[in-house]
C-alpha cells in the first residue's frame, strides 16, 4: 500500500490472491479468506496513509481512490460472499479479478454476470485483465465501467491486428502483395500511411518497427471501440429520459 501511495496513481488496488484455473473448492476458498484478510488490512492502512503522497505543490488533497477485488475462482456462491463482504467494507470501487486465466469464455461472462449485481451501480465496476473487442462491448453493455487487458499491446508483437473486418494475422502470406490499407474504416497513422504488405515486411524481417506499428493500430482500434460503447451509452440513457 505505502508504494502504490508513493506512486501516486488516481486508483490502486488491494492485495489479493488470483486463484489459477482449475482450483478445486477448498482451494478457492482458501484462497478467498486470505484475500479478504488482505482486503481489510490493505483499506485500513491506506485510509490512515493515502494523503502522505510525496507528490508536492499542487496536489494537496487529492487522495487515491483504493478498489477491492473479488475473488473466489469459479465458483459462483463463492463469488457472491466475496462481493458482498467486500461492499460491507465499503471501497470507492470494486473490480472482478481472477478471470482470464484459461478458463472458457462462457465461463467468464458467468461469472461476471453473477457478480455484478452483488456490486454497487453508483461505484466503479472494474473487470481485470480483459479482453476482445467484442468482449469489451458486451461487458459494458452488462453494466462494467472499466477494463483493462494487454491483449491489444501483445497480440501486435505478434502480428494479430484487429479491424473492422476481423482479426488479421499480418504474418500470412496473402498479405504479401496487398497495397490497400490494414483498415480501410480505420483512420489511425498506420492505416492512412501504410499498406498490409508494408506491416507484413516489417514482421517477416523481425523489424522492432513492427511491433511499435502494429500497437499503435491495435490501440486505436480499441480507443474507437470504446467511443463508440459510450456513443450508445449516452444514446440509450437519452432514449430513457422522459419527455
Amino acid at each position: 500500500m505505502d508504494v502504490q501511495i508513493a506512486l501516486g496513481s488516481d486508483i490502486a488496488m488491494a492485495f489479493d490472491e488470483c486463484t489459477e484455473y482449475p482450483a478445486d473448492r477448498e482451494r478457492a476458498r482458501r484462497s478467498l479468506d486470505v484475500t479478504l484478510r488482505w482486503a481489510e488490512r490493505s483499506k485500513r492502512h491506506f485510509d490512515a496513509h493515502k494523503h502522505e503522497r510525496p507528490w508536492g505543490e499542487g496536489f494537496e488533497g487529492k487522495a487515491p481512490n483504493l478498489f477491492g477485488i473479488v475473488q473466489g475462482g469459479m465458483y459462483k456462491d463463492l463469488r457472491r460472499e466475496s462481493a458482498e463482504r467486500l461492499v460491507e467494507m465499503d471501497f470507492p470501487g470494486y473490480a472482478i479479478g481472477g478471470l482470464s486465466v484459461g478458463e472458457p469464455r462462457e465461463l467468464t461472462r458467468e461469472i461476471i454476470a453473477e457478480t455484478l449485481p452483488h456490486l454497487p451501480a453508483d461505484k466503479p465496476r472494474y473487470v481485470m485483465g480483459v479482453g476482445y473487442p467484442d468482449e469489451i462491448a458486451e461487458y459494458a453493455a452488462m453494466g462494467v465501467d472499466m477494463m483493462d487487458c494487454v491483449l491489444p499491446t501483445r497480440a501486435a508483437r505478434h502480428g494479430l491486428l484487429f479491424t473492422s473486418e476481423g482479426r488479421v494475422n499480418i504474418k500470412n502470406k496473402k498479405y504479401a502483395e496487398d497495397q490497400g490499407p490494414l483498415d480501410p474504416a480505420c483512420g489511425c497513422m498506420v492505416c492512412r500511411r501504410y499498406s498490409r504488405a508494408y506491416l507484413r515486411h516489417l514482421m517477416t524481417a523481425q523489424e522492432p518497427l513492427a511491433a511499435v506499428l502494429n500497437t499503435l493500430h491495435n490501440l486505436a482500434f480499441y480507443l474507437d471501440t470504446m467511443r463508440k460503447v459510450r456513443g450508445l451509452a449516452v444514446q440509450a440513457d437519452a432514449a430513457s429520459q422522459p419527455i
